[in-house]
């Protein structure tokens, strides 16, 4: 992965046309364009990253709340997942945090989901919850999500 060629952008209702194409390759039950219109509309931290070989790689939505940040959604193109930049948007979100002087980050996660599970515990995110039937999962049934936190504060 080169990070010299790749470029941070806010998200913009322009791209949502490749976003929920990227979704819709991600996610069995992907956001929609309400929820990328409503978190661009409210103004939560929401960021593409592109590069000129591969067009859009990710992108990243939070939302600041007092002292804390939740990240929302954090989406790497499929046929670009496994080379480091899931790493890097979850990275460009903590520096985000950090750089408004929050306390702490969380999140959820599909409990199913085994690749984003290892990544964020291995960022050193604790698991502190589970939520059952939290997502809509397969044939009507639901899926529980693991609520994770990751403390920004320096001791």
């Amino acid at each position: 992965m080169n990070t010299s060629a790749v470029t941070w952008r806010a998200l913009q209702l322009a791209d949502l046309e490749r976003v929920l194409v990227v979704e819709a390759q991600a996610y069995p039950f992907p956001w929609t364009q309400g929820n990328f219109i409503d978190a661009i509309a409210a103004g939560y931290d929401a960021e593409c990253l592109d590069d000129a070989q591969n067009g859009l790689i990710g992108y990243h939505v939070s939302m600041v709340g007092v002292d804390e940040m939740h990240l929302l959604n954090l989406t790497v193109t499929p046929t670009l997942q496994r080379r480091g930049f899931g790493q890097l948007l979850l990275e460009r979100v903590i520096a985000r945090a950090k750089a408004l002087g929050l306390q702490t980050l969380w999140l959820e996660v599909r409990a199913s989901n085994l690749a984003a599970l290892a990544l964020y515990r291995g960022r050193g995110f604790a698991d502190v919850a589970t939520r059952p039937a939290y997502y809509p999962g397969a044939a009507g049934q639901r899926e529980a999500a693991q609520v994770m936190r990751l403390p920004l504060a320096m001791p």
